[in-house]
């Protein structure tokens, strides 16, 4: 067709296509389930990011980052910690605590968790090896 406008043979083609278009349509037998994201909680270092373990859910004073060996029980790792407020702390606590990443005794901690979206699957993982990545590539 070499305009766009409507013509007087557009029927002809209409049919030409149903006529070279009847491939039988699969119909599925049952819906697709939806994929729906799995959450999880989890407790990470203020300092480096890694995640911790499930036991460090009771923080004492005393507990150190397994990775970086930075102090736990700081301002930064507490629920109540909050930049924008007075002494930086959602409670009120009587005075200022200069700073913020070093351990502390404050009695209104608790521990920080974030609530993220788990990335990993069930599936087995791909090697990393670039040797096996190329034949999987250019695999029949």
């Amino acid at each position: 067709m070499k305009y766009k406008q409507p013509g007087y043979r557009d029927g002809e083609r209409r049919e030409e296509r149903t006529q070279s278009s009847a491939a039988p349509k699969r119909e599925r037998d049952a819906p697709r389930l939806p994929k729906i994201p799995v959450f999880h909680q989890v407790i990470r270092c203020a300092m480096c990011g890694v995640p911790l373990p499930p036991s460090f859910g009771d923080i004492s004073a005393l507990s150190q980052c397994p990775k970086c060996k930075a102090d736990l029980h700081t301002c930064r790792n507490c629920v109540y910690f909050d930049p924008s407020t007075r002494f930086e702390c959602s409670q009120p606590i009587p005075a200022r605590v200069v700073r913020k990443g070093n351990r502390n005794s404050c009695e209104f901690f608790e521990i920080r968790t974030r609530v993220e979206k788990e990335t990993t699957s069930s599936a087995p993982r791909p090697s990393l090896d670039p040797r096996e990545a190329f034949e999987r590539l250019f695999k029949k």
